[in-house]
C-alpha cells in the first residue's frame, strides 16, 4: 500500500523553497503507510507526492510515475488485480512498458480510453492523475471504498491526501470542528462520506470520481448501485458452483505479489473461507494465520480460529489482548486515527496487525461477507421486528421496554439483556432509521441530552443513511438494508478501521469478498438466498458445506469486539473518569458535563450497561486532546 498527497492551484506563498517543504511535510505525515520509497513532482499547476509500500514490482514503480511522452504522471494507492491480463491489451495498442506494475498499467489506459479506463479494473485503488495536455487532475476512489482519499477545496486550490493529517500539514487547512460531522460520528461510531471531522476536509465517497482544474470541478458516481434481484429464476445448486468459483479466483488474484502473504482468521465464516480458498490454491504449510484472542470467554473466539487452522494445516499465531496492553498501544492508535472512530476493534485489529506484520507484508481478510450475504443479527432483528410491530400495540411496547431496562446488565459479548434492550429502543423508528439506532452509539433522545438540546432535534442524522435505499432498483426491503450497510458501515467504517490499523504497521490487507465480480453477482441474488428464516449466509453456509467444519458454519455470530463495559467497570475505571471528567468536558465545550458523568457513574456502578456510548466519547476525548490542541 502507499500514501499520496498533493494539489493543483496556486500555493499561498510565491516561495518555491515553502511549497516544496509543505509538500514533503505532507509526505512524511504519510510515512507509514509507505515506509520504502518517495517521490515528490511540483510545478506552477500541481503538486505530486507519495509514499510507497513496495509490493509488486520492488525495484520498479517508483512514483510519482509519468508517461513515456510526459504526458500524463499519476500518483496511486492500492492495487490492481486485473492489470495482468490489461497490459497486454495495451500492449497490442503500441505501448512499451518498463515497469512489472500495475500503477504504469494505470497510467496508459487513462491515455487510451480516458475517464471509461475505471470500468476496467478490478482492484483497491485512490489515485491523483496529472494530464499536463489539459491542465487537468483526474481522481478516482475503488468501488468498494477500500482505499480512502480526502481532499479540501479552498481558495482557489484543491488539495488531496491519503489521510487527514497530511492534508492538515497545509497552510490553508484549518482545524475547525464540523458540528454535522460530530453528530453524525455520536450516532455511528464513525463519520460517514462526505464528511470529515474537519469543516475544510471532505472524503470521496467509495465508487466516485472527480475532475479538477483552474476553471472547475466535477465529482460524479461512476458505478451505479449493483443491489437488486435480476428477476430471473436461480438454481441453488448453480449458485453455489459459481460462487466457489468466483471466490476461489478472487482469492487467486489476491495471491500476487513479491512478498510474504497470510490471512486474518476470526474463525468466522468468512475468514474461513479466504483459508478454504487458499487451501485449494497453495499448500495449506505455506499458508500463515493469525488471530488474536481474549481471556473474556465471551468475547474470545480464537478456539474457533485453531480449529478452522488445525482443519487446514495452517501455521497459525495468535495474541491475547488484555487491559494492560491494551493502554500501551491506545495512544499510537489514537495518534495514527486522525479522526474520532469509535469501533472498538479497531484495538484488536491493530494489535492483529502489528502481529501479522512480523510475519508478512500482505494479508487477506474476510471483510464484505457481511454485508454481501446478509449476515449481521440486525437482519435477522428486523424480520422479528415486523412481527413485533403487528401482534404489540404501543402502550404494550412501552411497558415492556420499561421493565426489560430494569434487567440487570450483563457486561458478556451479544448477552441476552443487551439484545433486547437494543432491539427495543429501535422500535419507534422506521425500517432504515431503527438500523442506525440499533447499531448505534447515543440513540436520539440521549444524543439530544448529551447537547442539552430540544428532544428529537437529532433524529435526521440517523435517518440520513437510509436514503440510500432509495438508489436500489428492487424493492426488496433486506435488499435496500444490504445497500445501506455497504454504503455506510461497511465503507466507513469496517474498510476504514481495515485500511487505517494495517497501515499503522505497513501492512497490505486485501478482501477477496470485494473483488467486483463477486460483489456484482452476489447482490443481484435474491433475498431469499441471503437470509432464510433464522440463516443468515444461507447461500454461502451451503456452498462451504463439507469444506468447513460444521462447528464454524453454524455457529452464532459474535462479532470482533472487545470487553470495554467490564473494562470500564474494573481495570480501566480510573481512567475512564479521568478522560471524561466533568473539568475536561467542559474545556471542550460541545457536550453537558452533567450527562456525561451521570453515564460514567451509573455504568461503573453497574446500574446500567452504557459501553457503547461511554466509548464513543471516550475515544473522542483522547481524539480531542491530541488533536485540537
Amino acid at each position: 500500500m502507499c500514501g499520496i498527497a498533493g494539489w493543483i492551484g496556486a500555493y499561498p506563498s510565491s516561495s518555491r523553497h515553502e511549497a516544496e517543504r509543505a509538500l514533503r511535510a505532507m509526505g512524511d505525515a504519510l510515512r507509514h503507510r509507505g515506509p520504502d520509497d518517495s517521490g515528490f513532482y511540483l510545478d506552477e499547476h500541481v503538486a505530486l507526492g507519495h509514499r510507497r509500500l513496495s509490493i509488486i514490482d520492488l525495484g520498479g514503480g517508483h512514483q510519482p510515475m509519468w508517461s513515456a511522452d510526459g504526458a500524463a504522471g499519476i500518483v496511486f494507492n492500492g492495487e490492481i488485480y486485473n492489470f495482468l491480463e490489461l497490459r497486454p491489451e495495451l500492449e497490442r495498442k503500441g505501448y512499451r512498458f518498463r515497469t512489472r506494475s500495475d500503477t504504469e498499467v494505470l497510467l496508459y489506459l487513462y491515455l487510451e480510453y480516458g475517464e471509461s479506463m475505471l470500468s476496467r479494473l478490478n482492484g483497491m485503488f485512490s489515485f491523483a492523475l496529472w494530464d499536463a495536455r489539459k491542465r487537468e487532475l483526474f481522481v478516482a476512489r475503488d468501488r468498494m471504498g477500500k482505499k480512502p482519499f480526502y481532499y479540501v477545496r479552498k481558495n482557489g486550490t484543491f488539495l488531496f491526501a491519503s489521510e487527514l493529517k497530511a492534508l492538515l500539514k497545509h497552510p490553508l487547512v484549518s482545524r475547525d470542528v464540523d458540528r454535522v460531522a460530530l453528530t453524525r460520528y455520536l450516532a455511528h461510531e464513525y463519520i460517514p462520506a462526505p464528511h470529515s471531522i474537519f469543516q475544510d476536509i471532505r472524503k470521496l465517497p467509495g465508487g466516485c470520481a472527480l475532475k479538477v482544474s483552474v476553471d472547475g470541478f466535477r465529482i460524479q458516481n461512476y458505478w451505479p448501485c449493483p443491489f437488486g434481484e435480476d428477476g430471473r429464476h436461480v438454481d441453488e445448486r448453480e449458485v453455489m458452483d459459481r460462487l466457489r468459483e468466483l471466490l476461489r479466483d478472487a482469492v487467486a488474484k489476491r495471491l500476487i505479489s513479491d512478498v510474504p502473504l497470510g490471512v486474518f482468521l476470526s474463525g468466522g465464516i468468512d475468514s474461513s473461507t479466504v483459508v478454504a480458498m487458499m487451501a485449494e490454491l497453495v499448500p495449506p504449510e505455506r499458508i500463515e494465520t493469525f488471530s488474536i484472542g481474549f481471556k473474556e470467554r465471551s468475547y474470545d473466539e480464537s478456539r474457533y480460529a485453531r480449529t478452522v487452522a488445525d482443519h487446514f494445516g495452517t501455521n497459525h499465531h495468535e495474541e491475547v489482548l488484555h487491559p494492560r496492553r491494551m493502554l500501551e498501544i491506545l495512544p499510537d492508535v489514537v495518534e495514527r486515527l486522525d479522526e474520532p472512530f469509535a469501533d472498538p476493534s479497531i484495538v484488536p485489529t491493530y494489535l492483529l496487525s502489528g502481529l501479522t506484520r512480523r510475519y508478512v507484508t500482505v494479508a487477506l481478510g474476510g471483510d464484505g461477507g457481511d454485508e454481501l450475504f446478509a449476515g449481521y443479527p440486525t437482519f435477522l432483528a428486523e424480520k422479528i421486528a415486523r412481527w413485533y410491530e403487528k401482534l404489540v400495540p404501543p402502550f404494550l411496547h412501552r411497558q415492556l421496554e420499561a421493565w426489560v431496562g430494569r434487567w440487570p446488565p450483563s457486561l458478556s459479548n451479544f448477552s441476552l439483556d443487551f439484545k433486547a434492550k437494543r432491539f427495543l429502543a429501535g422500535i419507534p423508528y422506521s425500517e432504515e432509521t431503527r438500523h442506525q439506532v440499533w447499531m448505534s452509539a447515543f440513540y436520539p433522545k440521549m444524543q439530544a441530552e448529551l447537547w442539552n438540546e430540544a428532544d428529537g432535534q437529532l433524529e435526521w442524522v440517523y435517518r440520513a443513511l437510509g436514503a440510500y435505499g432509495d438508489e436500489v432498483p428492487s424493492r426488496d426491503a433486506l435488499q435496500r438494508s444490504l445497500y445501506i450497510y455497504y454504503k455506510g458501515y461497511l465503507q466507513d467504517d469496517i474498510l476504514v478501521k481495515a485500511d487505517r490499523a494495517s497501515m499503522m504497521h505497513s501492512l497490505e490487507v486485501r478482501a477477496p469478498f470485494l473483488d467486483v465480480r463477486v460483489v456484482e453477482y452476489v447482490s443481484r441474488l435474491p433475498a431469499r438466498l441471503k437470509l432464510r428464516g433464522k440463516t443468515t449466509k444461507y447461500i454461502l453456509k451451503k456452498a462451504m458445506r463439507r469444506r468447513l467444519p460444521d462447528k464454524i458454519l453454524y455457529r452464532s455470530k459474535k462479532g470482533f469486539g472487545i470487553p470495554t463495559g467490564k473494562w470500564f467497570k474494573e481495570d480501566l475505571r480510573e481512567y475512564l473518569r479521568d478522560v471524561l471528567s466533568e473539568k475536561r468536558i467542559q474545556k471542550l465545550g460541545f457536550f453537558h458535563p452533567p450527562y456525561v458523568s451521570r453515564l460514567v457513574e451509573e455504568h461503573i456502578s453497574g446500574k446500567r450497561d452504557w459501553r457503547k456510548p461511554l466509548w464513543a466519547l471516550f475515544m473522542f476525548e483522547l481524539w480531542r486532546e491530541r488533536w485540537l490542541r
